[in-house]
């Protein structure tokens, strides 16, 4: 495996992100027409624990793993910061995907790059798969059959967590949403969720994001009188509303609930804060001797715990790098059908399946954070309370709203 930095049009786009530092390709290398595959994401932002370092680490996990080479080529990985700036994010992703020679674009960690670069595989034949952001969008009216969504979307995040509290007699709601497209796609669903389970929307705030200050927003949930406050943020945005919510003593007298929680966002916060939380989740590093292993690889190699989205990232990486072997082609749609045609089974998920619409399709998780008492340890944070089983943990086909899919 070999690693480079490739130039881009980023230079022309203000403020636009340097990709990760690379050594330089041997001539030799340069000869042997290296496979490329771009891990994109947020490096330093809000999103930056999520994915950001950890991808690019995971992801060169699955190329080692795989060998190096595929077809007697070299496998090459770039790496890039958008910013979460969608201008940004495309402007890279077009120079890849164009002179840059990048077959596959790999993570995102930002639904508006990845909604501006859905448009772009089909005509410019390229693949996108997306590991770590939630929108269902990218396989409902966004579609594209040259994309995949590997791990949660936001009706997985959203649908099972929504039921769980109508459940338990919970019927009135009150939605903090984070004021762009992630956060009202989260929100979309889980009102959904709401209204389908015939729960009450006692109000909604909107908070721009990277915020800092939640003080008003969660005046207002409490003014509400709603039982369930529901964060429809993610990252430190979330991490921080909770915290100040505990800072107001809220969560002695309301339900909150986070639709989208990663174990770095738990660390970040700690038993003593987010002991009790419950939310669904892809993985966890501790739940078998297989995730143990893995988890200590990358741990030496990142200095940290694996997210959920960071094993997803390796997963299809892994799972694309098999597909182009056993297809004998790096052409986009013949690796497609590759990967369509096999089950995922790595150490991410096991009997993962890639529907027509592009959503991969796998057992996750309801897992509840662990109290100072419970936990042993640093990493020691969450317990399983139960498996959502494929085919209840995700939007079902029939009511999918991709063209092709009804087509």
């Amino acid at each position: 495996m070999t690693e480079a930095l490739i130039p881009t049009r980023r230079q022309l786009v203000a403020g636009a992100a340097a990709l990760a530092t690379a050594t330089a390709l041997p001539r030799r290398a340069r000869a042997a027409n290296p496979l490329r595959i771009g891990v994109i994401n947020d490096m330093n932002g809000p999103y930056s624990a999520v994915s950001g370092p950890g991808g690019v680490t995971a992801a060169r996990m699955a190329i080692a793993d795989f060998g190096g080479t595929v077809l007697n080529r070299p496998i090459e990985l770039l790496s890039a910061d958008h910013l979460n700036k969608a201008d940004v994010g495309l402007a890279i992703v077009k120079e890849w995907f164009g002179p840059g020679n990048v077959a596959v674009a790999v993570d995102f960690a930002n639904t508006s790059v990845a909604l501006g670069v859905q448009p772009l595989l089909a005509p410019m034949n390229k693949i996108a798969l997306y590991t770590s952001i939630g929108t269902s969008v990218l396989t409902g009216k966004a579609c594209s059959p040259l994309s995949v969504h590997w791990a949660h979307d936001t009706y997985a995040a959203t649908a099972p967590l929504i039921r769980a509290m109508l459940a338990q007699g919970k019927t009135s709601f009150f939605f903090m949403i984070a004021d762009y497209t992630f956060g009202d796609i989260l929100a979309g669903d889980a009102l959904a969720a709401v209204k389908a389970g015939g729960g009450k929307i006692a109000g909604t705030v909107r908070h721009p994001l990277a915020s800092s200050d939640f003080a008003s927003y969660l005046v207002a949930a409490q003014a509400s009188g709603a039982e369930v406050v529901v964060m429809c943020n993610a990252g430190t945005d979330a991490t921080n509303a909770y915290k100040q919510a505990i800072e107001f003593g809220l969560p002695a007298k309301q339900i909150f609930v986070t639709p989208l929680m990663f174990l770095s966002d738990v660390h970040s916060l700690g038993p003593a804060v987010a002991g009790g939380l419950q939310f669904t989740n892809s993985w966890y590093w501790d739940q078998s001797e297989e995730t143990r292993a893995w988890s200590k690889r990358f741990k030496d190699l990142a200095g940290t715990i694996p997210n959920d989205a960071h094993v997803a990232t390796y997963s299809a990486v892994l799972h694309y790098l098999r597909a182009v072997g056993k297809a004998g082609s790096d052409e986009s749609q013949t690796v497609m059908k590759a990967m369509h045609a096999a089950e995922v089974n790595d150490v991410f998920a096991k009997k993962g399946k890639i529907r027509v619409d592009g959503k991969m399709v796998f057992d996750r998780y309801l897992f509840r954070a662990k109290t100072p008492v419970e936990s042993k340890g640093e990493w020691d944070l969450l317990e399983k309370v139960r498996v959502i089983p494929a085919e209840g943990g995700f939007r079902p086909l029939a009511e999918s709203e991709c063209g092709f899919v009804k087509g």
